[in-house]
């Protein structure tokens, strides 16, 4: 089982790098899932991550007081307001767009309500 969880959390520890230069994939939901799945596999990467000086502040952050820094709220609206722009640029469909509105709603509603760290 150790196996698939160091499996796993390598792969979302890609994707969660890959949203650092990516604007429309985030990043922090990535890095905290990848530390959680390298604390069930691997206590060598698990603390790698930890003390990372890009990643091991927000994982702290969120284990603290479940904070999210202000930049990344920011850098998350917008996120979200360019992949929505992009939706109804591109013609989708308006119950589409209605959908996606209130996921996207319901995601920077739970972001903005946690916790500045």
């Amino acid at each position: 089982m150790r196996v698939i969880w160091l499996i796993f959390g390598l792969f979302v520890l890609g994707l969660g790098c890959l949203g650092v230069v990516l604007p429309l994939l985030p990043t922090v939901p990535f890095i905290l899932l990848a530390a959680f799945c390298f604390a069930k596999s691997s206590n060598r990467l698990h603390n790698w991550l930890l003390t990372h000086r890009l990643f091991g502040k927000m994982i702290q952050n969120w284990r603290q007081s479940g904070a999210i820094s202000t930049s990344a709220k920011k850098m998350a609206t917008l996120s979200i307001a360019l992949v929505f722009s992009i939706s109804v640029i591109t013609g989708v469909k308006p119950l589409i767009l209605t959908i996606q509105a209130a996921v996207l709603s319901c995601v920077l509603l739970f972001i903005w309500t946690r916790p500045a760290a």
